[in-house]
C-alpha cells in the first residue's frame, strides 16, 4: 500500500460531533497532527483522576478533514491508518460511522472504499472521548496523538502491516531471513499474484539480497507468501550497531486463474517496505539473553508514551532526543509501560540502537480503574493485540513481548491462568521470533477473600499467608512465557532459581535507588537478564509517585511508612509529575541518573550538597524517591552552618575541598543501601566544593561546583540549527538562568516568556517542575532549578523561526532557526 500523511491541516472542536449541520455551530481551529487536546486544558482540584492524571481532566472532541479523492482512484482500496487514538474513537466519513476503536494505543485500520465518493471531497471526522471517570493510572492525552496516514492501493495489494521478516539464523557468512508477504485479492477473481521481496542496505541502492515465489490468492480472499532470503556479510543489527536495510516487498498479479493462468500484462502491481535489520536472539537460564550470540545484560528504564511538555503527541525527533539521552546515560533497552508504543519510538530505537520491552495491556478483565481497558478487554483483547504484534514484529529493535502489566489475574482469578496462556499463545502464532514475558509483581492485590483478609494490602509487598505463596499461585500463569518478568521483586531471584531452575528471570520494573545494590547480582547471575527502572524519563501523572521531602524529627509524618506517604495520600493539587526517574520531563539530568551511570560503569566523579536547611531534618522518601541531593553551591544566608556533601563515584577513595582545604578523604562504600556513595559533613563557605577520586592514590576524576552570584543573564541553547517544514520536525531550546560570570543559578525561579516569529509554532513552553499548575502551551513560565525549556515544532511552511525569551530586569535572548 503507499501511505501519504494526512496529518496536516484538521479542524478541532470540543464536544462530540453528530452531523455535518455541526460544522456551522463552531468554527474550530486549525491544527496540525499529531495533536494532543488535553495538554492546553486547566488542570482542577476535583479532577475525577486526582493525582493519577496529575489533575488533568478528560474530555470530548473532534477533528474534521475534507480530502479530495480523484476519480481515477476508483479501481483501488482507500483507507486511513491509525497509529493510535485517544480513545473510544469514532470515525466517520461523509456523516456515515465506519469503526469504532476504543484502546487509545493500538494502531487500527478503517477501509473506506465502500464508502468514499470519488471525484469529489470527503468529509473525515474522528470523535474521541476519554470519559469522565478515570480512565488510567497516569496521563493519558485525548485526541489525535499519533496522527493518520492515507493508504491506497490496487485491488490486489499488500494490507497494512503485511510484511513480515526475521532472521533465522546467522552462520557462514550468511543471515537467512525468512519473510512473509501477506496478499489480498478484492477483485471477483482467482489470481496468480508473483510476490517478490528484497533487502537493500541503507547506504546502497541496488538490492544486497532478493527472492520471489507465486502464490494462487482466490477472489475476495487473502493469502500468505512465504520467501526465504539469503543475505551473504550481512551487517547485523544491535544496540551498539544500529545497521538497517529496507525490505521491500511488492505483489503483481499474472493473470486469472480458472481452470489455468489466463496471462495478462496490464494489472497493476503494489509495493510496500519497512525498515528490517538482522538480528538474532535466544534466552535460557544456562547462558542468560543472547543477541547475535552475544550475551547481554539489560540496562532499561520503563517509559510512559507522553513527552512532557507536548502531552501524548509523538513525533520522531521527540522520541529520538529521548532515546539518544538515555543511550549517552547508558541504557540500552527500554519498556514501554503499559502499552503499545508509538512507531515514532520504535522507529528511534531502531535507528539509534535501542531494545524494546515492548508491553500490551496494563489491565485485562479486572480492572485497576473504574474507565480503563478492562472494560473493553473481553471484546477486544485480540483485536488489538495482534494489531499491534504486526506493527512491530518485523522491528529488530523489539526483542521481547509482554502481555501485560501487574495483572490483577496472576493468581487466577477471573479465569487469569487461561487468559494468560491464551494471550502468550496468541503472540506466538504471529510471531515465535521472540520470547513472551509478563512484568508480575506480588500479591498485594489478586488473591481471594479468605487468602487476602487481614494482609497488608500496599503494593509491591510480599504477603507472608504461606511459604512460597507468590511462586504457587503465579506458576500457572506464567505458563507461555519464555521470560518471567520480576517486578520489585529482586529478594526472590536466588530462591525462585533453585525452584524453578530452567525459569529466566527479568527485573521488569524496580526501584530507582537500589541499583546499586541489585546490579552485581545481575552482572553475575545468568539467569536474570537484566533491570528495567521505574522510570527512566519522567512523565505526567502518578504525580509525586517519587517523592522526597524533609520533615522536622517531631513532625508526626516521620512514623509514617514509605507506602503511607503515596500519592493518594500526599499528593495533593497541583501535584503533576511522577518525580520518580532519571530524567525529568524537559530532558534535564537528575541524581539518580548520574549515579545508575556511576553503577553501569562510568569512571566520573559527581558531587553533590544537601540543603544546609535540612541538615537536622528526617528525609521521607517513596519507596520510588531518590536523596534530595542538590547541584548546588549557592546557600546564601547559611554562611558557617553544618551542610552535608555526597559524591558518586566507582573509584577506591574520595576528597573533598572547600576553597582548595580539604574536609577528608573516605574510601567509597560498596555496600547496600547505596554502593558508590561517599558522604561528608562539613561547614558551609561560599567559593567552592571540589570532590576528587582516586584509584591506586593518583587522581582518576574529579567534580567541582562553584558559588552562584545573583541572576544576572539568560542562555539559551539548541542542539539543531534547522527546522524541516514537514509539520513533523521539532527543536527543543533549553534555557538557564545564569549569573555575571555564566554560573547557573541553581535555585534560580525567574519568569520567562516566549514569542516566536516566523513560520514555526511554540509547541510547549515549562520546566521540570514537578508541582505546578501552569499550562505548557501558553507562552509563559516559571524555571525551576534554573532551568526551562521551550519545544519549537516545524509547520509545512518554509522559512526561519525566530525565538525570544524575556524576562524583567535581564536581556532578551535570541534563537533563530533556517
Amino acid at each position: 500500500m503507499k501511505t501519504i500523511s494526512l496529518d496536516q491541516n484538521w479542524t478541532f472542536r470540543w464536544g462530540y460531533l453528530d452531523s455535518v449541520g455541526g460544522l456551522d455551530n463552531d468554527a474550530g481551529v486549525q491544527v496540525n497532527l499529531p495533536h494532543d487536546a488535553m495538554i492546553g486544558t486547566k488542570v482542577t482540584a476535583d479532577c475525577p483522576a486526582g493525582c493519577d492524571s496529575g489533575f488533568f481532566n478528560g474530555g470530548i472532541c473532534n477533528y474534521t478533514k475534507f480530502l479530495f479523492i480523484p476519480e481515477d482512484w476508483k479501481d483501488q482500496k482507500i483507507g486511513l491508518k491509525f497509529d493510535g487514538a485517544m480513545m473510544n474513537a469514532s470515525v466517520d466519513i461523509n456523516g456515515c460511522k465506519v469503526a469504532h476503536q476504543n484502546y487509545g494505543y493500538a494502531p487500527f485500520y478503517v477501509d473506506l472504499t465502500p464508502y468514499v465518493a470519488f471525484g469529489q471531497e470527503n468529509r473525515i471526522t474522528v470523535n474521541l472521548n476519554t470519559g469522565s471517570a478515570s480512565n488510567s493510572r497516569w496521563y493519558t492525552g485525548l485526541g489525535l496523538y499519533r496522527g493518520i496516514q492515507l493508504c491506497r492501493a490496487s485491488k490486489v495489494y499488500i494490507p497494512e502491516d503485511g510484511i513480515y521478516a526475521y532472521t533465522s539464523e546467522v552462520a557462514d557468512g550468511f543471515a537467512f531471513v525468512k519473510a512473509q508477504v501477506e496478499v489480498a485479492n478484492d477483485t471477483d477473481e482467482n489470481r496468480i499474484v508473483e510476490v517478490s521481496a528484497s533487502l537493500i542496505c541503507e547506504d546502497k541502492a541496488a538490492p544486497a539480497a532478493n527472492s520471489e515465489t507465486s502464490v494462487f490468492v482466490a477472489a475476495h480472499s487473502r493469502e500468505t507468501a512465504y520467501l526465504s532470503i539469503n543475505l551473504k556479510n550481512p551487517k547485523l543489527w544491535d544496540s551498539d550497531n544500529p545497521n538497517l536495510y529496507t525490505l521491500k516487498a511488492s505483489v503483481k498479479s499474472q493473470g486469472e486463474y480458472r481452470t489455468r493462468l489466463e496471462e495478462k500484462d496490464d494489472l497493476p502491481a503494489d509495493e510496500s517496505e519497512i525498515l528490517f535489520g538482522v538480528r538474532t536472539i535466544s534466552a535460557d537460564a544456562v547462558r542468560g539473553l543472547l543477541i547475535n550470540g552475544k550475551s547481554i545484560k539489560l540496562k532499561g528504564g520503563c517509559l510512559h508514551h507522553d513527552n512532557g511538555l507536548l502531552g501524548a503527541v509523538s513525533l520522531y525527533e521527540v522520541e529520538a532526543r529521548k532515546i539518544q539521552k538515555l543511550k549517552e546515560l547508558g541504557f540500552n533497552a527500554i519498556r514501554t509501560s503499559h502499552n503499545p508504543p508509538s512507531s515514532a519510538l520504535v522507529r528511534a530505537c531502531e535507528k539509534l540502537g535501542m531494545y524494546i520491552f515492548d508491553e500490551a495491556f496494563d489491565a485485562w478483565w479486572i480492572g485497576k480503574r473504574a474507565g480503563d481497558y478492562s472494560q473493553y478487554f473481553e471484546a477486544n483483547w485480540k483485536k488489538d493485540l495482534t494489531a499491534f504484534i504486526k506493527r512491530d514484529r518485523s522491528s529488530p529493535a523489539v526483542i521481547i513481548w509482554s502481555t501485560g502489566n501487574e495483572i490483577p489475574e496472576r493468581a487466577g482469578l477471573a479465569q487469569g491462568y487461561t487468559r494468560a496462556t491464551m494471550l502468550a499463545t496468541t503472540i506466538k502464532k504471529l510471531d515465535a521470533s521472540r520470547p513472551v514475558s509478563n512484568g508480575i509483581c506480588s500479591l498485594w492485590s489478586g488473591l481471594d477473600d479468605k487468602l487476602a483478609k487481614g494482609q497488608y494490602q500496599a503494593q509491591n509487598v510480599n504477603i507472608g499467608v504461606y511459604e512460597n505463596l507468590w511462586e504457587r499461585a503465579t506458576e500457572p500463569f506464567t505458563n507461555g512465557l519464555d521470560i518471567v518478568g520480576y517486578n520489585y521483586m529482586e529478594d526472590q531471584y536466588e530462591k525462585d532459581h533453585e525452584m524453578f531452575p530452567q525459569r529466566v528471570i527479568l527485573g521488569s520494573e524496580n526501584f530507582p535507588n537500589q541499583i546499586g545494590y541489585r546490579w552485581p547480582f545481575i552482572e553475575k547471575h545468568p539467569y536474570v537478564i537484566g533491570d528495567f527502572t521505574w522510570t527512566a524519563w519522567d512523565y505526567l501523572g502518578e504525580a509525586g509517585l517519587g517523592k522526597a521531602f524533609y520533615a522536622d524529627k517531631d513532625d508526626p509524618i516521620v512514623n509514617k511508612k514509605p507506602w503511607e506517604i503515596m500519592p493518594q495520600q500526599t499528593s495533593h493539587f497541583p501535584y503533576r509529575t511522577a518525580q520518580d526517574a532519571d530524567y525529568d520531563i524537559t530532558g534535564v539530568l537528575l541524581p539518580q541518573g548520574e549515579y545508575r551511570s556511576v553503577v553501569w560503569g562510568s569512571e566520573k566523579t559527581h558531587l553533590y550538597t544537601r540543603h544546609p536547611e535540612a541538615f537536622d531534618k528526617v528525609e521521607m522518601m517513596t519507596f520510588w524517591g531518590f536523596p534530595q541531593f542538590n547541584k548546588n553551591w549557592t546557600y546564601p544566608g547559611f554562611e558557617g552552618k553544618p551542610v552535608k556533601i555526597a559524591v558518586f563515584s566507582r573509584a577506591e577513595e574520595v576528597e573533598v575541598l572547600i576553597n582548595g582545604k580539604s574536609v577528608g578523604r573516605k574510601k567509597i562504600s560498596f555496600e547496600a543501601p547505596m554502593p558508590n556513595l561517599a558522604e561528608f559533613e562539613a561547614t558551609y563557605q561560599p567559593g567552592k566544593i571540589e570532590a576528587i577520586s582516586y584509584v591506586g592514590g593518583k587522581e582518576v576524576s574529579s567534580d567541582l561546583l562553584c558559588t552562584a552570584s545573583q541572576p544576572a543573564q539568560i542562555n539559551l541553547s539548541c542542539s539543531k540549527k534547522s527546522l524541516t517544514p514537514d509539520g513533523h520536525d521539532a527543536a527543543f531550546v533549553m534555557i538557564d538562568v545564569l549569573d555575571e560570570q555564566g554560573q547557573l543559578l541553581p535555585d534560580a525561579e525567574i519568569k520567562l516568556t516566549a514569542k516566536i516569529e516566523g513560520t514555526g509554532c511554540l509547541a510547549g513552553f515549562g520546566s521540570g517542575n514537578p508541582i505546578t499548575d501552569e499550562d505548557y502551551t501558553d507562552n509563559q513560565t516559571v524555571s525551576y532549578k534554573g532551568h526551562a525549556c521551550a519545544v519549537l515544532r516545524s509547520t509545512y511552511e518554509k522559512g526561519q523561526t525566530k525565538l525570544t525569551i524575556s524576562t524583567q530586569g535581564f536581556e532578551d535572548k535570541t534563537i533563530i532557526l533556517d
